[in-house]
């Protein structure tokens, strides 16, 4: 189901809710942009790339601030109710939560700095693919909030728990090969810090696909079941 923001403003209002929508998906592009910038640094052991994610996180946090600042203005000034509220809300949840995985990115970027041995590149292969995986997650949840659409939304969020199991698979495989060489710990610990990040940004985007939902069936799905949340769809 997808919503239409148009449908119960008009006028002033509406180009300004538009606007700050305009301003999240920005913002979620360059977090898109981030994230694989962070991941395609780590793939190729790129260190310049890795410092310019961190360089450019910056801009991340001051769009944070600036969205979080016409939040502020549209509900002092308009004092918007029922499916206008939700959706000023949901965008102020939404660009808390990009603005962390800016953070993650950051996070997993600094991986690439390390030099790892040839034994220890299948590891990184499978951060790698644990993080496109986590990456289409991010760029499907922001397609779903570009159009508010609450199925689409719902498709990511059951994605979640396919990052889950592969974050489970992947510590399981570090911490063997940690305990088979313990020499390699302090490097390998680097790892495991970007592994927990990418199944942090999965949460993020299961929280964002939450919101789109919120915003479309007016309905606070945290903490519900996937057949509770499709029945409501």
């Amino acid at each position: 189901m997808e919503h239409n923001i148009n449908k119960h403003i008009s006028g002033r209002f509406n180009e300004e809710l538009e606007n700050v929508r305009n301003h999240v998906l920005s913002m979620g592009g360059l977090v898109e942009q981030q994230l694989n910038l962070a991941l395609d640094a780590v793939s190729t052991s790129n260190a310049d790339k890795a410092r310019k994610v961190s360089e450019n996180d910056y801009k991340v946090n001051a769009m944070e601030v600036n969205i979080d600042e016409e939040c502020t203005r549209i509900i002092a000034k308009r004092q918007p109710a029922a499916s206008d509220l939700r959706l000023v809300v949901a965008i102020a949840k939404t660009i808390a939560d990009l603005e962390r995985i800016g953070d993650e990115a950051e996070r997993i970027a600094k991986v690439a700095l390390d030099s790892f041995t040839k034994d220890q590149q299948h590891l990184l292969v499978n951060v790698e693919n644990m993080g496109r995986l986590v990456s289409k997650m991010l760029h499907d949840v922001l397609d779903s909030f570009a159009r508010m659409d609450a199925q689409r939304a719902f498709e990511v969020h059951k994605e979640d728990a396919k990052v889950d199991r592969e974050y489970e698979a992947i510590t399981r495989q570090i911490m063997t090969y940690m305990m088979e060489d313990p020499r390699s710990i302090p490097k390998i610990m680097d790892l495991v810090w970007s592994v927990r990040s990418l199944e942090r940004i999965g949460d993020r985007c299961q929280n964002i696909a939450e919101y789109v939902i919120y915003f479309v069936n007016g309905k606070d799905i945290r903490h519900t079941s996937q057949e509770d949340i499709e029945k409501t769809l």
